[in-house]
């Protein structure tokens, strides 16, 4: 097999500058991760620490996950003035949320802080793959933006690991908050380097954005279908994957009796062949296309979500695995194609209402969540109906998302 087809592999013909770029990129995706997947897993131990309701605990994930919303702001900043100021001060958000969570004192300051961090890490990982994107050859853009997802998938087990000690901890789950705030302090200082981004800096003539609101008026008015098309599709996925995610170490504990070590374990091969997963995505759609990677991991997602909340013994595992597996596949086709649908001047901003989207449709699908917990009487029930949802994505891949991976960003 040919070495480029190694899928950890970096390509041959990238240039020693960007692999050094990429892994700086890939830095942000691993802290990211590694906040995203501590709610994950501490859930249980969060509910227990603040005595929050069964019934209340979407509640309190969403509010924390609509700290996104403000991204939007900050993204047109991005697309005016460029990528790499936000790039730096986002790393020190983020460190500075994760160090105040570890903190807190109150339900209300726990949702506070993660909504910071919500914040931070939703406009890095956003301006990460945008820069990936304006970066790369054509032939290697879905590549490099599942290689950025790897790395996160690295945070992600990393996250897993300590959570497997999180008894012997001092402070417990706070503890894991502490790390990850002093981590990215460290990369904010590895990033003091990092340049501006090659397509931002475009040939004399270009002429710059001038208009704050620019970019997001030549949304509507020229990339209306495009936009209106891609956020449908993520509406549909993240109206349940944000709740279906966020109560697996849940269910593991409380419907089959693992212990925290248990699902450690569990996260951590998981995280593994999540990694592969991130890479393979990204090679099979430079060769094949988006759309078909797409639709395959919308499909393999859903049927793996309900096998794992109406399964047990080892098809609970298998069906974790395959769960995480398309999750992150997914990921990375939306992430690639938020950036290659867009131009240069409202790239940074019609990604993040993409994600914007996400969040939004995931706060509520967790609302709904409670309501329909309350009524079928269990997370799994309940998670099992919302899973169906992302179904109604396929016929919009299918019909009206453009194809973009062999297209050249403008």
């Amino acid at each position: 097999m040919s070495r480029r087809w190694l899928l950890l592999a970096l390509p041959e013909d990238l240039s020693p500058e960007q692999k050094r770029l990429l892994f700086l990129l890939g830095a942000a995706f691993f802290i990211g991760q590694y906040d995203m997947t501590l709610l994950t897993l501490a859930l249980p131990d969060v509910q227990q620490s603040f005595t929050i309701a069964e019934d209340k605990l979407g509640e309190l994930i969403a509010v924390a996950r609509l700290g996104a919303i403000p991204a939007l702001a900050l993204a047109l900043f991005a697309d005016r003035q460029g990528r790499r100021k936000l790039l730096v001060l986002t790393l020190v958000g983020l460190s500075l949320s994760c160090l105040a969570t570890a903190f807190a004192q109150t339900p209300e300051q726990f949702m506070l802080f993660q909504s910071s961090a919500r914040l931070f890490t939703t406009l890095e990982e956003i301006l990460a793959v945008t820069f990936a994107l304006e970066m790369l050859p054509a032939r290697h853009r879905g590549w490099g933006v599942g290689f950025l997802a790897a790395m996160g998938a690295l945070g992600s087990g990393l996250a897993a690991v300590l959570y497997g000690n999180v008894d012997n901890l001092p402070g417990g789950w706070r503890a894991l908050y502490l790390v990850g705030g002093l981590a990215i302090l460290y990369v904010a200082w590895l990033r003091r380097s990092l340049p501006e981004s090659p397509m931002f800096e475009a040939p004399p003539g270009r002429q710059l954005v001038t208009d704050f609101l620019q970019p997001l008026g030549e949304i509507v008015t020229r990339h209306r279908g495009a936009a209106s098309t891609l956020l449908i599709i993520a509406g549909a996925f993240y109206f349940q994957i944000g709740a279906s995610l966020n109560f697996m170490s849940k269910h593991l504990q409380t419907a089959h009796g693992y212990s925290s070590a248990e699902v450690s374990t569990l996260f951590v091969l998981a995280g593994a062949v999540a990694i592969f997963g991130n890479v393979l995505a990204g090679r099979l759609s430079d060769a094949i296309g988006r759309r078909p990677v797409l639709a395959l991991g919308i499909g393999i997602n859903c049927a793996a979500l309900v096998a794992f909340y109406n399964t047990g013994g080892w098809w609970l595992p298998l069906a974790w695995i395959a769960a995480l597996f398309s999750f992150f596949a997914v990921e990375v086709m939306l992430n690639t194609v938020s950036g290659e649908l867009f131009p240069t001047a409202c790239r940074s901003t019609a990604s993040t209402l993409r994600v914007l989207c996400s969040v939004l449709c995931g706060a509520v699908g967790l609302v709904v969540e409670g309501y329909l917990y309350s009524w079928l009487g269990s997370h799994g029930a309940a998670l099992s109906l919302m899973a169906l949802s992302s179904l109604l994505a396929l016929p919009l891949v299918a019909w009206r998302l453009r194809e973009t991976a062999y297209s050249e960003l403008s």
